[in-house]
């Protein structure tokens, strides 16, 4: 049961204009661009079957940019005073003073002619956590540990935070967000589990049947055993899958592709993937998060990336549009507008998908990962992975290793815990041999940013030595 306990204001969207006004005083340049962002955050961390921290934050930042006719740069300050705000502008113009003009630099955002659909991210039971509400849940996850004979570490965080974009050219948007996170490792004498989940609304969150799952997967691999390297069918779980691809999307934005540093250059439009794997870019998904608005405030579009395989679109920042219509690129690579999707400038990347969801597939043609291990006579269930890095930027090749949660299957059962396994993997060739799929949810993972993800069977997977635990 939650208790209450007093909570200090948020920012409001009336207070940002307040300060945006503020700040306009102060500014001789062309164009004036206002980001505010933050909020109150909390962490409980125990280890050892006890907490051993807890601390809370209340900050807020405001980073300011200036345009000066082809120039810009941005300053920032935590302080909100006047004094403060002043200095702020006064760095951010004498900055800009000093670039090299970009003909490239377009005018600031205008003022959106229609919005997103709603997207409520603010959950009041989730904003009125305290430090008790996280202790509780963390005696039931501890509790589960002792239970089973292992030792617990993980966190409990909880955080409201708000953010807002205005400009001199009437721009003005605002979001407010609340996030709960649950990271939880169980630990054996010679094995280990791991469970983890992250939502806006903190009752989506069950600590207690997330400690069970890691206590099982501790429990179930102890005395791992060892089988010999080499290619299996694989069941990755949904955050395995996650840091996996994870790898691959800032390659779907234009600017890698001017760059010439996206494994997409020469693919747009070509089947890359098997026919059952479709993505999307969509911050307005239910079960995603995050400011229906990019880095210049210009609201997100849903994005089709991945259709039955083919890459089908980008995305696409204001400038980096301009540039591609403007390219030897321009006819192949389809319509060609700004999407919302860029990051505050000025900046080296351009632009990303923020917002990934996979479509798991028809309905009746889902499995559970209990279903796909019983259709398996022999294969390997990774819960997780850690320690990814990429070998081959083009091919997409990835080495990594499992971690938290490897078992055997044999004749549709999980027969023992595993050694880990390093891996080397082609993400290429991973969604070309992707044999059965599962309802897609929010996972989350280490390595990656949190997506909407199904769970993944997959032909063929590359393991390519033992490691030592």
């Amino acid at each position: 049961m939650l208790t209450h306990e007093a909570q200090s204001p948020m920012l409001t969207h009336a207070q940002a204009e307040e300060i945006f006004l503020r700040l306009s005083r102060y500014s001789n340049a062309d164009g004036l661009e206002m980001l505010i962002a933050g909020g109150h955050s909390a962490l409980t961390r125990f280890a050892n079957n006890t907490i051993h921290q807890n601390v809370e934050e209340e900050n807020y930042v405001v980073s300011v940019r200036t345009v000066i006719g082809h120039k810009t740069a941005r300053a920032t300050t935590n302080k909100l005073d006047d004094a403060s705000l002043r200095r702020a502008v006064e760095a951010a113009e004498a900055m800009t003073e000093v670039q090299v003009e970009d003909s490239d630099l377009l005018p600031l955002a205008p003022a959106p002619m229609s919005e997103g659909p709603p997207t409520e991210r603010y959950f009041e039971n989730t904003a009125a956590l305290t430090p008790e509400d996280r202790a509780g849940a963390v005696e039931s996850i501890v509790n589960v540990a002792r239970k089973n004979g292992l030792t617990t570490a993980g966190i409990f965080s909880s955080s409201r935070s708000a953010e807002a974009i205005m400009n001199s050219r009437g721009l003005s948007v605002f979001h407010a967000q609340t996030s709960s996170e649950i990271s939880i490792t169980m630990l054996g004498s010679d094995s280990s589990g791991w469970q983890k989940s992250n939502s806006p609304d903190a009752s989506n969150l069950d600590a207690v049947a997330l400690a069970e799952i890691a206590a099982r997967k501790a429990r179930d691999s102890a005395s791992p055993r060892e089988v010999a390297p080499g290619k299996y069918t694989v069941i990755l779980e949904p955050a395995a899958v996650l840091d996996l691809v994870g790898f691959m999307f800032f390659d779907f934005g234009g600017m890698a592709i001017l760059d010439q540093r996206s494994f997409l250059n020469n693919r747009v439009g070509t089947k890359l993937f098997g026919e059952n794997i479709t993505v999307d870019d969509d911050v307005y998904h239910p079960l995603q998060s995050g400011a229906p608005y990019d880095g210049e405030g210009v609201h997100r579009q849903r994005v089709r990336l991945v259709e039955n395989g083919v890459v089908k679109n980008l995305v696409y920042a204001r400038s980096t549009a301009e540039k591609m219509r403007n390219s030897e690129h321009a006819a192949k690579v389809g319509h060609i507008a700004p999407t919302g999707h860029g990051f505050p400038l000025p900046n080296e990347i351009g632009e990303a998908p923020m917002n990934i969801v996979f479509d798991g597939g028809p309905e009746a043609g889902r499995r559970t990962v209990e279903q796909m291990i019983a259709s398996t006579d022999r294969g390997i269930l990774v819960t997780r992975c850690w320690y990814i890095r990429e070998v081959d930027p083009y091919a997409k090749i990835l080495t990594g290793m499992t971690r938290d949660g490897t078992f055997y299957i044999e004749d549709g059962k999980l027969r023992h815990g595993l050694r880990n396994f390093r891996f080397n993997e082609s993400l290429i060739h991973l969604l070309s041999n992707v044999a059965e799929m599962g309802t897609p949810v929010r996972a989350s993972g280490e390595e990656a940013f949190d997506m909407v993800v199904p769970p993944m069977k997959v032909r063929d997977f590359n393991f390519t030595e033992v490691t030592k635990f």
